[in-house]
C-alpha cells in the first residue's frame, strides 16, 4: 500500500457522497516515565503541539472543544485539517481554537510541526493518516477502529517499527465504570480459570439506525459494525481476559435496514414517506448536525440524514460470531443493531463459578443504575450489588480516560491505555468476522496479519 494511501481515492469518495468529517475518540499518555513527553520545539514550556485531522461531530466536540476547554494548560491546538472547508471553519469557531486550519494534511504538518496528530476521520482513511503523520516525525492518537483491513493493519504496525513513532488508540470502554469492576473480579481470580464467554450486545432502533444513515453503512468506509462498533467490545474482550484471538467464524445478514424498507428516499428532509415512517429524523432540530454537516453539503455531498433503507447499504444489522484465544477460552459474541432497548449482557464462565452482569444503556423504562452483576461461585449461593453512572461522557469514561491521557492523574493498575497492538487485535476480530462471512470459513488470525 503507498503510505499516503487507504486503497480508497479521495475523488471516488466524495463522488459516492459519503464524506464525513470526523466521528472518533483517541489519546495517549503524555506524562511520566517511557511516555511521551512535550520536546522543545513547542514555543510554549511545557505545553505539547497538537495537530486534528477530521472535524466532524466528535473530533470537534470532544477532541475538540473538550480537549481546549480542560487540558490548554498542557497543550496548544496548532491546526485542524478537514477536506470540507464549511464544516471546518464552524468546528474552529465551535472548538474555540484560535490556530489555523487546512485541507491539505502534508501543508498542516510542515507548517504547523506539530509533535502529536489526533485522527478523528472517517475509518477507512485513519491508515493513512497515522502513518503519513508517523513518517513525518509525529506522535499519533487515533479513534476506533485503528483501521478497517488487514493491509492497513500492517502498514500501521510496520510503520510504528520502522519510524519508532507511538500510536495510541483511544478505547474509551475501558475506562467506564462497569468495563472496570468487571476487570477488577476477574483479577480477582474468584472465579477460577475463565474457559468461556458469552457476550450480547444490543443497539436500539434509534442508535442502531443512526449508522445506517451514515457513511458506516459501507463496508468500504467503516468495515462493517463488526470493525467499527464491535472493535470496542473485541477490545474489552481481549483486555479482559488478557488474551489474543486466534481464529474467528462469523455469521451477519442485513434483516431490517437497506433493501429490506417497504419504502424509501434519498434523505429524511426530503422524503414523500416521512410522515408514514418510523424511522424519520427530523435533523433539523439538532443545531449541532445542521451546522456541521447540512450547512456543509455543498463541499462535498455528503449527507447526514440518508435513508436507512437505502438499497445499497452493505453492512449488516445482525451479527454472531465465535472467537478462540490462544489460551484457549471460547466467546461466543452477538451483535444486533434492530433492538427495542440498547445495553449489554456479558457472562464469564469459569472453573469455580460464572460472573454475569447486565449493562443498562438506552432503555424505554426507567432504570436506577448502569449495571446488575451477579457472582454464583460454585456449591454456593450467588450474590448481587449494582453500579451507578460514572457521569457524563460515556458515563464518566471520557473524563477518567482524558485524564489519564494528558494528566496522568493516577495509576494505571488494570493497564487500560491502549497501544498499537491493541488496536490492532480488535480490529482483527472484526476484520476476521468479515471475512468469514464473506468467504463462509473459519478464518486464523495469523493468515491476513503478522503482528
Amino acid at each position: 500500500m503507498n503510505k499516503h494511501a487507504s486503497g480508497l481515492s479521495r475523488r471516488r469518495f466524495l463522488s459516492s457522497s459519503l464524506v464525513a468529517g470526523a466521528v472518533g475518540a483517541a489519546g495517549f499518555s503524555l506524562l511520566g516515565a517511557g511516555s511521551l513527553r512535550p520536546q522543545s520545539r513547542s514555543p510554549q514550556p511545557g505545553k505539547r503541539r497538537v495537530a486534528l485531522v477530521g472535524t466532524g461531530v466528535r473530533g470537534s466536540s470532544l477532541w475538540g472543544k473538550e480537549l481546549l476547554a480542560n487540558y490548554s494548560d498542557v497543550l496548544e491546538m496548532v491546526g485542524l485539517c478537514d477536506t470540507n472547508p464549511i464544516r471546518l471553519e464552524y468546528a474552529k469557531d465551535y472548538m474555540g481554537a484560535k490556530c489555523p486550519t487546512f485541507s491539505d494534511f502534508g501543508k498542516m504538518l510542515s507548517e504547523t510541526q506539530p509533535e502529536t496528530v489526533i485522527v478523528t476521520t472517517v475509518d477507512c482513511f485513519h491508515a493513512k493518516y497515522i502513518c503519513w503523520a508517523m513518517e513525518k516525525g509525529c506522535d499519533v492518537i487515533t479513534e476506533k477502529p485503528m483501521c478497517t483491513d488487514e493491509k492497513m493493519v500492517q502498514e500501521i504496525m510496520d510503520t510504528e517499527k520502522r519510524t519508532g513513532k507511538k500510536l495510541i488508540v483511544t478505547f474509551n470502554y475501558r475506562y467506564g465504570p462497569d468495563a472496570t469492576k468487571i476487570k477488577e473480579i476477574l483479577m480477582g481470580g474468584e472465579l477460577g480459570d475463565i474457559w468461556s464467554v458469552d457476550f450480547h450486545y444490543y443497539l436500539d432502533v434509534y442508535h442502531g439506525a443512526s449508522y445506517f444513515r451514515r457513511w458506516h453503512a459501507f463496508k468500504q468506509f467503516s468495515g462493517s459494525l463488526l470493525v467499527h462498533k464491535a472493535s470496542h467490545h473485541f477490545d474489552l474482550m481481549n483486555w479482559w481476559l488478557e488474551a489474543e484471538p486466534v481464529e474467528v467464524v462469523a455469521t451477519g445478514e442485513l434483516r431490517k435496514y437497506g433493501y429490506n424498507g417497504r419504502v424509501r428516499g434519498q434523505n429524511c428532509r426530503a422524503c414523500p414517506h416521512k410522515s408514514g415512517c418510523e424511522f424519520f429524523w427530523d435533523i433539523t432540530k439538532d443545531p449541532q448536525a445542521m451546522n456541521l454537516y447540512v450547512r456543509a453539503e455543498s463541499a462535498d455531498g455528503y449527507i447526514r440524514d440518508a435513508c436507512v433503507f437505502r438499497e445499497r447499504i452493505n453492512i449488516w444489522d445482525t451479527m454472531a460470531v465465535q472467537v478462540r484465544y490462544h489460551n484457549r477460552v471460547m466467546m461466543s459474541y452477538s451483535l444486533n443493531a434492530t433492538m427495542p432497548y440498547e445495553g449489554f449482557l456479558v457472562g464469564f464462565n469459569g472453573s469455580k463459578g460464572r460472573l454475569d452482569v447486565r449493562v443498562y444503556h438506552n432503555q424505554p423504562w426507567p432504570v436506577e443504575h448502569l449495571a446488575e452483576f451477579r457472582i454464583t461461585e460454585n456449591f454456593k449461593s450467588s450474590r448481587t450489588f449494582s453500579l451507578q453512572s460514572g457521569g457524563e461522557g460515556h458515563w464518566g469514561a471520557d473524563q477518567v480516560m482524558q485524564d489519564q491521557i494528558f494528566r496522568q492523574s493516577r495509576p494505571d493498575p488494570l493497564g487500560r491505555s491502549a497501544g498499537s497492538r491493541d488496536g490492532a487485535l480488535s480490529a482483527m476480530v472484526g476484520i476476521a468476522a468479515r471475512r468469514s462471512i464473506e468467504q463462509s470459513r473459519p478464518v486464523k488470525i495469523e493468515e491476513l496479519v503478522k503482528i
